[in-house]
């Protein structure tokens, strides 16, 4: 078992990559604010930023995607461990999470009367209709960034979106680790300074 800072420097190179950083914290008012104060310092801009409550009750998972070289998130990930209500933060390269994110679409209803061409993209995208008012039409896609900027684009030369949002990125690491699991043998770190006895295991 690793201690938290557990990411050592080496040489690496200094082209800029997407990173996704995994950060598993109690459940305490202020932390965001600690957690974003790190980037802003190094100048380094979150693309997208996920809070969630994680299988272990108390304990929250926050999902942060940048992009920079290696060398400077590593930077920000040993301060983020050094945090006192971090319980731990893992770093992830392409290929090593299992990711998704939602987008919402707001379209013009005028469009769907005037032909199945709109209909025809959204069924091709993997996309459904959640809503159909008078005047507008919801539509929502789950996917990767790029699946659903792939929509917001076929569906922009039609001239009627009238809102767009997408979510964070919500991601789960390909290894075999367990949150429980890491969070107990943190209990049994002499130096770990976290009152995390009183965290109450178990599913939410």
């Amino acid at each position: 078992m690793k201690k938290k800072g557990i990411y050592q420097f080496k040489s690496y190179k200094k082209e800029s990559k997407e990173y996704t950083l995994s950060v598993l914290t109690e459940n305490k008012a202020g932390l965001l604010n600690h957690i974003t104060i790190i980037f802003n310092i190094r100048k380094i801009n979150i693309d997208s930023l996920n809070v969630s409550t994680t299988e272990v009750k108390g304990v929250s998972r926050f999902t942060i995607v940048v992009k920079s070289n290696k060398e400077k998130i590593i930077k920000i990930l040993n301060q983020i461990n050094k945090l006192i209500d971090v319980l731990g933060a893992f770093l992830y390269e392409e290929g090593e999470t299992y990711y998704q994110e939602i987008a919402l679409y707001k379209l013009s209803t005028k469009i769907f009367l005037k032909g199945d061409n709109v209909e025809k993209i959204v069924r091709k995208n993997g996309a459904k209709i959640l809503i159909i008012e008078e005047d507008h039409t919801i539509i929502q896609k789950t996917g990767t960034k790029s699946e659903t900027q792939k929509l917001y684009n076929e569906l922009e030369k039609f001239g009627s979106i009238l809102e767009f949002v997408r979510s964070g990125r919500v991601a789960v690491s390909k290894s075999k680790r367990k949150t429980e699991n890491f969070i107990k043998e943190l209990e049994k770190i002499k130096s770990n300074k976290l009152n995390i006895k009183q965290i109450n295991y178990g599913k939410n």
